[in-house]
């Protein structure tokens, strides 16, 4: 039995077609958001399963997608976060969670993340400009290609650079997620 297939957090998505891709993929329990207006019952619903056995946000790679990770990871800091790319997403032009292939959404859950405000930097905002993955001309597809290496989705310089310090990832893990980019992208 793989490791998706063993989730006791409760995954909290958009819509219906993305619990059904979800349900495909795993057994889980599944919350389903219904869009970027989340009723009252629906964190009600999300604060019972939180305090008692934890969520797991996995949302769209998009703008609307993002804003409803937010809107959860606000009102439950403990929430872990899975995400898939927005190549992994995206099928004749719509981007969802839906489109993903099984294999991908079972290991975005394999690789869900904790937010943790640690003391010290992993990547600093140095590190980020050395790297080019601030202020260069191909740093936000850097940093598109680098999220979706770290599972960390994708995000503006400001954005990704929190991500990189509160969302798990090790020095080591960025240094080889690093590599890796750099290997894809030599000619």
């Amino acid at each position: 039995m793989n490791a998706a297939e063993q989730i006791k957090e409760v995954i909290v998505v958009e819509g219906i077609h993305d619990r059904d891709r979800v349900l495909r993929a795993t057994n889980a329990d599944v919350v389903v958001t219904g869009g970027s207006h989340i009723d009252q019952d629906v964190f009600e619903v999300l604060r019972r399963v939180a305090d008692s056995r934890g969520i797991i946000i996995l949302t769209d790679p998009d703008y609307a997608g993002e804003r409803i990770r937010q809107q959860i990871a606000r009102r439950f800091p403990a929430a872990k976060h899975a995400y898939i790319s927005r190549q992994a997403a995206l099928k004749r032009g719509d981007i969802g969670v839906e489109n993903a292939s099984i294999g991908e959404i079972v290991e975005a859950l394999e690789k869900v993340r904790s937010v943790w405000n640690r003391p010290e930097e992993v990547v600093s905002w140095a590190d980020m400009a050395a790297l080019g993955l601030v202020g260069a001309p191909k740093a936000a597809k850097r940093r598109e290609r680098l999220g979706a290496l770290l599972r960390i989705g994708y995000g503006n310089a400001k954005s990704f650079h929190k991500r990189l310090n509160t969302m798990s990832v090790s020095r080591l893990e960025f240094e080889t997620a690093l590599s890796a980019l750099e290997t894809e992208e030599e000619p």
